[in-house]
């Protein structure tokens, strides 16, 4: 959406710098710009400096002190020595298609399960609803031959009444996941639940992905498997899936700030990915263009990773797996393209729902609500995350999107938080505060989904909006723009972005440098099919600099600043590459006209 719809003006605030970070980054021997930008996202860190941006391998904590780890492994080991028909049940998101494709391909390719012994079982997002649901237990009771253990991943954590079936019919659950656990602990059904969340465990971190939990039980699955014999012990590492294990960690926004294992596996998984073995890497590199290599962490973020839930979103989520497991180039080139096509639906839905929404939530921004819960009758609940996560950029609150469900009476949502809010825990309380409008919920700090009867609306928005005002107290809400302080004219360089670079990847809570300075226009136009981004040439110190804000307008509108305006400016540093040339270009994210030229 633009800058012009009914939103609230963001304020552009400075990040508040750790002054212990700041001198042990420059004791490290960062710059004082790098130094300033890690200071200014690590609050209290639990990982030295080094291991943030030296990111490594030998920061990945053993699997062994994940708790039902050993166990996990053993069984699945098991599986694999019996030649046990093994199903793989995970999320439908990047997240968890990324988990399936790591212990789809480590069974098969690395541990010689054949494919004929692997059941593949994902469920629709709209039909079957999240995680080890009953349409998936039905599905998985109706397959001939059943299979005797399933991996579930990403999910599972909250399933315990299905778990239940399952073992029942003799099928033992192996859960891996990272979602936070139900009040009454782990589900008791299922064989193993490995979970860096649960109160019992151990592990030293606990915001890594879903496909990270299963990264981690496999390679210790081959680890087991070496000392029955049945590997040897020169049997290839699991290494390689960090690439996918990358993909899903960003794409799911997990923390990139204070967490040296997820930062050393999107580091080491990016150049894995770039050395496009794989045809889902290169097949990806051709649809985006040659300047669009080497891929970095917000490729994966806003190129892979939206095209892959796209299809989740609105239709059957296997041919984004297929895509990632596709063995030639013209195959993952095909699956690709339904890719783009839902892709492109998805946006069209998306804009008809955010504008629906935006103009629903007024009367909530006027009585300065503190979150927002709208329901969107004629809504997709595959875009309701996304919807949920417009509205907080526009009005800097958590944000709460309702479609009807499957079920008759009841609906589903997304929500979206701010700094300062666990959305999952405001849940909990929620709950606590009025159990029957929110029978089922989940998520983590970020992000989480709900279910509730439509008639409880009112009910449950009364219970989220206490549980937020007691976690936030008295702080004042609204959309911010976090900045890194000013660069000067000399500093707005390649250089300054090849500088940068040693510090990514950029992500969730480590979200790539945004500086503010004010400028003189020196040029103003209106490019693009709708005439809505605004191409400018900006002045500083004598210095002349080209910059764009995509979506300055919305279509059909008057040019928003002239020549000789003096503007305040958000904005990041971009390389822009045109026929083998590169320069520096800015990228708004906000702009303020101080003094705008006397048009009289």
């Amino acid at each position: 959406m633009t800058p012009t719809s009914s939103s609230v003006t963001p304020r552009i605030t400075r990040r508040v710098l750790n002054e212990s970070v700041y001198r042990e980054a420059q004791a490290f021997g960062l710059s004082e710009l790098q130094s300033r930008i890690l200071a200014g996202r690590l609050d209290t860190p639990r990982a030295p400096v080094e291991a943030l941006v030296n990111p490594s391998l030998r920061h990945i904590a053993h699997p062994e002190r994940l708790i039902d780890a050993p166990r996990a492994a053993a069984r699945i080991a098991q599986a694999v020595e019996a030649g046990e028909h093994i199903g793989i049940l995970t999320d439908y998101d990047v997240d968890g298609i990324t988990s399936h494709v790591v212990i789809l391909r480590t069974l098969n390719e690395l541990f010689g399960v054949p494919r004929a012994r692997l059941h593949s079982l994902i469920g629709h997002r709209i039909q079957d609803g999240y995680g080890i649901s009953q349409p998936l237990v039905d599905k998985t009771l109706a397959l001939t031959p059943r299979p005797s253990l399933i991996i579930s991943a990403d999910c599972g954590s909250s399933d315990e009444a299905r778990l239940a079936q399952l073992a029942a019919a003799g099928i033992d659950v192996v859960v891996t996941d990272h979602h936070a656990l139900p009040v009454d602990g782990p589900p008791r059904s299922a064989h193993s639940v490995v979970n860096p969340s649960r109160a019992d465990c151990n592990y030293p971190d606990t915001t890594i992905a879903g496909c990270m939990v299963s990264w981690l039980v496999m390679s210790l699955t081959r680890s087991v498997l070496i000392e029955r014999g049945r590997l040897e012990a020169e049997s290839p590492k699991l290494s390689p899936w960090l690439s996918y294990v990358a993909l899903g960690t960003v794409a799911d926004c997990v923390s990139l700030g204070d967490s040296a294992i997820n930062r050393a596996v999107v580091t080491l998984g990016l150049s894995l990915i770039n050395r496009m073995d794989a045809p889902c890497w290169r097949v990806m590199a051709e649809r985006l263009g040659p300047d669009s290599t080497p891929f970095d962490a917000e490729t994966l973020a806003f190129q892979m990773g939206p095209r892959i839930n796209a299809r989740s979103r609105l239709d059957d989520p296997y041919a984004a797996l297929h895509f990632m497991l596709a063995e030639r180039d013209d195959v993952a080139r095909e699956y690709l393209t339904l890719l783009d096509q839902d892709n492109q639906a998805r946006k069209t839905i998306e804009q008809t729902m955010v504008e629906t929404a935006r103009a629903r939530v007024q009367p909530a921004i006027r009585d300065e609500a503190r979150v927002l819960v709208v329901f969107l009758e004629e809504g997709h609940a595959g875009v309701q995350g996304i919807v949920a996560s417009r509205l907080v950029q526009a009005y800097g609150r958590p944000a709460f999107v309702l479609t009807p469900a499957a079920d008759p009476g009841m609906l589903t949502g997304s929500g979206r938080s701010v700094d300062g809010v666990h959305l999952r825990d405001a849940l909990q309380r929620a709950f606590e505060l009025a159990p029957e409008a929110l029978p089922r919920f989940g998520g983590h700090s970020g992000a989480a989904g709900v279910g509730l009867p439509i008639d409880a609306v009112a009910a449950f928005t009364r219970a989220i909006v206490q549980a937020v005002d007691e976690q936030l107290g008295t702080r004042p809400l609204y959309p911010r723009i976090l900045c890194d302080g000013e660069l000067a004219p000399a500093q707005m360089s390649l250089a300054t972005l090849d500088e940068l670079a040693h510090l990514a990847p950029f992500g969730r809570e480590f979200d790539a440098p945004v500086f503010e300075g004010e400028f003189r226009v020196d040029q103003a136009r209106l490019v693009g099919s709708e005439g809505n981004h605004l191409m400018l040439t900006l002045e500083a110190g004598g210095a002349l600099i080209k910059a764009i804000r995509f979506r300055a307008v919305d279509p059909g509108d008057a040019l928003p600043v002239a020549v000789d305006d003096r503007v305040r400016v958000a904005f990041k540093l971009n390389r822009n590459r045109f026929r083998g040339q590169e320069s520096i270009q800015l990228m708004v994210e906000h702009m303020e006209v101080v003094t705008a030229l006397d048009r009289a």
